[in-house]
């Protein structure tokens, strides 16, 4: 599938890792280093715009080495970038660790994960099917 970008960065196009990655790889667009200070957030730039087709959205996830690393996350995770968007890609990070961490220009921050999604139409009824797990919440099941 072809999906139309706009890369405003001197970085390379996002790529995926190996033959058979999920996500491609996506880099900061900055003029000047980003220190992210402990339990600092920052939005940082990517330089990209994407037209993704209908029917479709872009999921951006953290880079695990980073979060174990470094203790660096992406919040709102999985952000998620809509088919009718037409704005930068932005990346929301934060430093979970207790030391400061740089963010570079060209530095891999997060993973974008193009996905298929359905669109729903409600169906209001006045009750719903019984299940063996009715109403109940987190940890409901008891399996491990």
């Amino acid at each position: 599938m072809d999906v139309k970008i706009v890369n405003q960065s001197s970085n390379e196009l996002p790529a995926y890792g190996t033959a058979h990655a999920a996500g491609m790889d996506i880099r900061a667009n900055l003029e000047a280093p980003v220190v992210l200070k402990p339990l600092e957030r920052v939005l940082v730039p990517t330089g990209l715009f994407i037209e993704l087709p209908v029917g479709f959205e872009a999921q951006i996830r953290p880079r695990s080495g980073l979060a174990i690393k470094k203790g660096v996350t992406v919040l709102n995770t999985p952000g998620t970038i809509d088919a009718d968007y037409r704005g930068e890609i932005k990346v929301i990070m934060v430093n979970l660790s207790n030391e400061e961490f740089v963010i570079n220009h060209g530095e891999r921050i997060c993973q974008m994960v193009v996905a298929k999604h359905e669109t729903v139409a409600w169906k209001p009824v006045e009750i719903l099917e019984e299940t063996a797990r009715g109403a109940g919440g987190f940890g409901h099941t008891g399996k491990n």
